[in-house]
């Protein structure tokens, strides 16, 4: 196991709270963490730094769902650790909600970018790359099984309910799952520091913190 990869399995288990649930969980959780480490289910890992896959508890009753790594995610392999998972962060806490008691992943495993110059800029995942990915999500849901899976953004929310949904049509609600549980859709962290001016910004944040206390409720309603 190279250094970044054990670095990633030993802050991916750190985020782990107690599991009550049985033993062979977490060893079935290891063994996918293993397997995506090798991933080559599309050409993403030709460039990238690593794989980064998801983290938290293996019984959290909530999971957040991005869109792929970013730069600064690509190098630690953990989710969420750059600009937008500060953000998100930061929306958590006011929402109420412990990051350490959520799971939290993306669609797509690999960081797709531009280089330009000395920077990767951040290129979209394109509908090949997000249905090869789905294996991932998949069997991580079906190890996690939790109350609520929220979509972060259009690709994330592509990946889950398996169709291009329109993030201001869905969200505020919840959309069922082929497997019969919620998945609830909200803007992606990053796509609320892209906004043009502040104000942008401003009602992106309302609008996200708003969706994550609705989240949270829902996630104590069912758990009830």
């Amino acid at each position: 196991m190279s250094r970044a990869a054990d670095q990633g399995l030993k802050h991916a288990l750190e985020a782990e709270r107690e599991i009550v649930r049985p033993s062979n969980v977490r060893a079935s959780w290891e063994a996918l963490f293993d397997q995506a480490r090798h991933c080559r289910r599309c050409d993403l890992y030709k460039y990238a730094t690593q794989t980064v896959f998801g983290e938290g508890p293996l019984d959290a009753s909530i999971m957040f769902v991005g869109e792929q790594p970013g730069d600064q995610e690509d190098i630690a392999g953990r989710p969420f650790v750059g600009p937008a998972g500060a953000l998100f962060d930061a929306a958590l806490e006011k929402a109420g909600i412990d990051r350490s008691a959520v799971y939290v992943t993306n669609a797509v495993k690999h960081f797709k970018f531009v280089q330009r110059g000395r920077r990767r800029i951040h290129n979209k995942p394109d509908a090949g790359e997000i249905a090869a990915c789905c294996w991932w999500i998949e069997h991580e849901r079906g190890l996690i099984r939790p109350s609520v899976t929220v979509a972060l953004g259009a690709t994330a929310a592509r990946s889950l309910v398996g169709k291009v949904v329109t993030i201001a049509k869905v969200r505020g609600g919840p959309l069922t799952l082929s497997d019969g549980s919620e998945c609830w859709v909200t803007a992606h962290p990053s796509s609320i520091l892209r906004a043009p001016d502040e104000g942008s910004r401003r009602e992106g944040k309302r609008l996200f913190l708003r969706d994550l206390k609705l989240i949270k409720a829902r996630a104590g309603e069912l758990g009830a």
